[in-house]
């Protein structure tokens, strides 16, 4: 299994920006997948999740109606889309996928939001 995100960077409060993970190493169509972020000083937190059909929920309020978790089947990725990000929203995200009952982790990406 592994999962490789990307696409993190500096954008600018308001602005947008699109992570993505992508899977290999199992089928991935068959697997809900997660988003989490953490900053700096602080524990990882469940950003949102999307089931196999295509369903996401984000977790967060801070994060309600601003993020949009999606994926693409037929190219094993999930994206994260951040809309009007906020400084508080600096952090390495990461994306995870449970199967068997073990986490399995990329290796994150910073996102750094500053005028």
């Amino acid at each position: 299994v592994q999962l490789v995100e990307s696409g993190g960077g500096l954008v600018q409060p308001g602005g947008s920006l699109r992570l993505s993970c992508a899977a290999s190493g199992f089928t991935f169509s068959r697997y809900a997948m997660r988003w989490y972020r953490q900053a700096p000083g602080k524990d990882r937190e469940l950003v949102g999740i999307i089931i196999s059909v295509g369903i996401s929920t984000n977790y967060a309020d801070s994060m309600k109606g601003r993020f949009t978790i999606s994926r693409d089947n037929a190219k094993n990725t999930v994206y994260l889309q951040m809309n009007s990000p906020k400084p508080k929203d600096k952090a390495v995200y990461y994306c995870n996928a449970q199967i068997l009952g073990r986490d399995y982790w990329g290796q994150g990406t910073q996102v750094t939001v500053s005028s």
